[in-house]
Order: C-alpha cells, then structure tokens, then sequence
C-alpha cells in the first residue's frame, strides 16, 4: 500500500513535526562600560558640588575597564566609593560587579582602583551549576564559556532557576539573556 520510501520518511516527517524546542536561557555577567562612563562623569560632578570636598584634591579618573580615585585622605576614598556606588546604581549596575583594591598611599595622596568583574569564570559557572543539580529541578545546565546554559521543559522551572541564582551570594552580579520559550 505504502511504498518503502514512504515507510522509511514516516518517522523523520513525524519528528520534525513534533519536534517542541525547550525554552531556555543564558546566564551571563556583563556590565555596560558606558554606563559605567556616564556614572563616573555624574560622580565627578557630585564631588564638584559637595561642601566637604571643597579646596580638596580629589577626583575620579576612567580608563576602561578601571576607575581610578585619588584623594587626600582614605576617609576621604571611603566617601568616593559610596558616592560612585550611589551613581552605579542609579544607572543600574550592580555594586557586586564592583573589586576594590587596596587603597595606596604616595605621601599625602591616597589612590584606589575599582575594577568591573565581566564574564562568569568556571570555579563560579561550576557553583551555579551544582546549585541548579542541587536543586533537583527539571532543566539541564551547561557551562559555554563565560555562560551557563540552562535548558528545561518548563517556563516556571527556568524562572525557577532565575531566583535561586539570585538569592545565591555568589558576589558575582549576573543577568539572564536568551530567554527562550
């Protein structure tokens, strides 16, 4: 009745189909480098208009991807991280994606750099992979480089996902791109 052909293509011509793509999403860590520029400008500005930094040397300096501060003081530097932190997160960057190095003395002057933390590294990727297995959820994670692939069969179980890797204290900040459904 059928021919073979037809017998042999039957199951292909089913599978394509029925073929269902799982949704799916990307965790990933990056941060807006302008943005970054655009809140150290604002940061500069602020420190312009502050009473307590007046006849001060004090400014922030940017090269991408580090922001260097310079004051008279450490107390000083301390009052520059919050005010530059306050000008990241109106910009919505998140302050964990933020690493402080020491603050440095040069006589009378005192230096720091902030650096911006980009890319999830694999001692990390692996710790949001064994959270996820941990979980015991129905999805499939996968390490792709500086990402987390997380396949699964169901919308809720991804958004699932989504909070765990939020309310886990990775000090890493880390955004979901990719969300296929």
């Amino acid at each position: 009745m059928y021919s073979k052909m037809a017998l042999l293509l039957l199951p292909l011509i089913l599978l394509t189909l029925l073929r269902i793509d799982m949704p799916s999403l990307d965790i990933v860590s990056e941060i807006n480098l302008e943005e970054v520029r655009n809140a150290t400008e604002n940061a500069t500005r602020e420190l312009s208009t502050r009473f307590d930094f007046r006849g001060v040397e004090a400014s922030f300096e940017w090269k991408s991807p580090i922001v260097t501060l310079k004051a008279e003081g450490d107390f000083q530097l301390a009052q520059m991280v919050t005010m530059l932190r306050g000008q990241l997160s109106k910009r919505n960057i998140d302050a964990k994606a933020l690493t402080l190095a020491d603050p440095e003395c040069t006589g009378r002057n005192w230096s720091q750099k902030i650096t911006f933390k980009e890319g999830i590294e694999q001692p990390v990727a692996k710790k949001i992979v064994k959270l996820i297995k941990d979980a015991k959820l129905k999805v499939q994670a996968a390490i792709q480089g500086e990402q987390v692939r997380v396949t699964g069969k169901k919308r809720d179980d991804l958004q699932t996902v989504m909070r765990l890797v939020r309310e886990a204290e990775l000090e890493q900040s880390f955004q979901f791109t990719n969300f296929k459904d």
